[in-house]
């Protein structure tokens, strides 16, 4: 599966996100189940269950003293749930999550390879002109055979 590209979409006053239509065909191949979370709280990304057990089993390999996979864990946790896809094609954004990522009305759903980001569409567009793109970037990628 390669989710890619940018949709606006909305999240509606009971915080429930139509995922959509380009995207949506793509992640009921995996299934109904989705994990929704963040490491960081400014964005949610949805993970196909799939996908997101993955993650977890090499999370599994790593010693439980790594100080990264303890903040990655415990920040996923706190803003992760595990939720399904409705029959109108609509998944809940977990109410910690969505109240520090200002998911609230406007957001840019992005597809992210194997799994969905979504960001409050002013939050994007302030990333995008506080961050720009630049020749380290394209070296970074360059590095890595991109």
């Amino acid at each position: 599966m390669n989710l890619r590209g940018n949709c606006p979409a909305k999240v509606d006053e009971k915080g429930r996100l139509k995922i959509p239509a380009v995207f949506l065909d793509a992640l009921k191949e995996y299934g109904n189940q989705f994990y929704i979370t963040s490491p960081t709280g400014e964005s949610a990304r949805i993970y196909p269950m799939k996908v997101w057990m993955e993650i977890e089993d090499k999370l599994a390999k790593v010693s439980s003293q790594n100080r990264a996979k303890r903040k990655f864990l415990m920040r996923t946790s706190y803003y992760g749930q595990t939720v399904e896809l409705d029959g109108q094609g609509r998944v809940l954004v977990p109410p910690v999550l969505r109240e520090s990522a200002q998911m609230r009305g406007e957001v840019d759903v992005f597809g992210n390879l194997d799994y969905l980001e979504v960001m409050n569409h002013t939050r994007v567009l302030d990333d995008m002109k506080n961050s720009p793109y630049t020749e380290e970037d394209d070296k970074a990628l360059e590095d890595l055979g991109i």
